[in-house]
């Protein structure tokens, strides 16, 4: 049985990124450093076992198509909460707005569009 470890990113600010996840998700940072021979800078946040690497390009990121309509693109991340009340009260502290709540078969969600607007999928399991 194969299982995700990771997804890299590309992120304007990954260790402004990566304090976010932090804060919110309660992750750590497992490395961070220069990538590409210094032409850019990696942060790796989350658990033991998975994490997203973040990178942010020494030259500075551009503007990205809309992510539902281009082969490849990231559409959202999901993060799997014990508690999805707390949670939603972290991602408003922090200032953002969670929208697209929803309590389906076998759990509830709600979605939030973070830095980069980078689209976040918070979901608590019953």
């Amino acid at each position: 049985m194969a299982r995700l470890e990771h997804l890299n990113l590309t992120v304007s600010d990954a260790d402004a990124f990566a304090a976010l996840l932090g804060d919110l998700f309660d992750w750590t940072v497992r490395w961070s450093g220069p990538v590409l021979g210094g032409a850019g800078r990696s942060v790796h946040v989350g658990g033991p076992d998975d994490y997203l690497a973040l990178y942010t390009p020494g030259a500075g990121v551009g503007t990205a198509p809309d992510s539902y309509v281009t082969p490849g693109a990231l559409n959202h991340i999901g993060v799997v909460v014990d508690d999805i009340a707390q949670a939603e009260s972290r991602v408003r502290e922090a200032g953002f707005t969670p929208h697209n709540h929803a309590d389906y078969e076998p759990g509830r969600r709600f979605y939030f569009d973070g830095p980069d607007g980078v689209e976040i999928e918070v979901v608590a399991y019953d």
